[in-house]
């Protein structure tokens, strides 16, 4: 089976290694790229050979938070069409229409409990083109509380 190749740029140690672990869980397909800020992830798209499918940005990174790095990303050919999940704890209404209107498929707050992450990114990472689109909107209209469909 081909191994998807997802990014995430979040500075929180805690919250990558929990992510990545949960990841490793829900799909042994998957290999996680991380870096710990905007530029870093950016840097790491240009350098890296292989595109991933999906790409989480977290909001609020010192360096290049994942507003810059969502316009980049956004802006270039290369890039542009990779599906981009923005992630934050915050649930404000301003992030998730700042995120939608800078291109982010989708917002997902980050849960407190690791298997209410799991189960969500066991449907994100299942799910690929228009059928993460479907699956985010589905999560949604189910009253998910984490995953928003922008």
């Amino acid at each position: 089976m081909n191994k998807k190749i997802i990014l995430l740029a979040d500075d929180d140690r805690d919250d990558i290694e929990m992510f990545c672990e949960a990841l490793e869980m829900v799909n042994e397909n998957i290999i996680c790229h991380c870096a710990q800020n905007g530029d870093q992830a950016w840097r790491m798209l240009n350098d890296n050979n292989e595109k991933p499918q999906l790409i989480f940005l977290d909001i609020n990174m010192p360096i290049m938070n994942g507003w810059e790095c969502l316009k980049l990303i956004k802006k270039d050919q290369n890039y542009q069409d990779i599906p981009v999940i923005m992630i934050s704890t915050s649930s404000h209404k301003n992030d998730m229409e700042t995120a939608s209107q800078l291109g982010a498929l989708g917002y997902f707050v980050k849960p407190n409990d690791f298997n209410d992450l799991k189960s969500m990114l066991k449907i994100i990472t299942s799910n690929g083109g228009t059928d993460l689109s479907d699956a985010l909107n589905n999560l949604q209209n189910s009253g998910s509380k984490y995953i928003f469909h922008l």
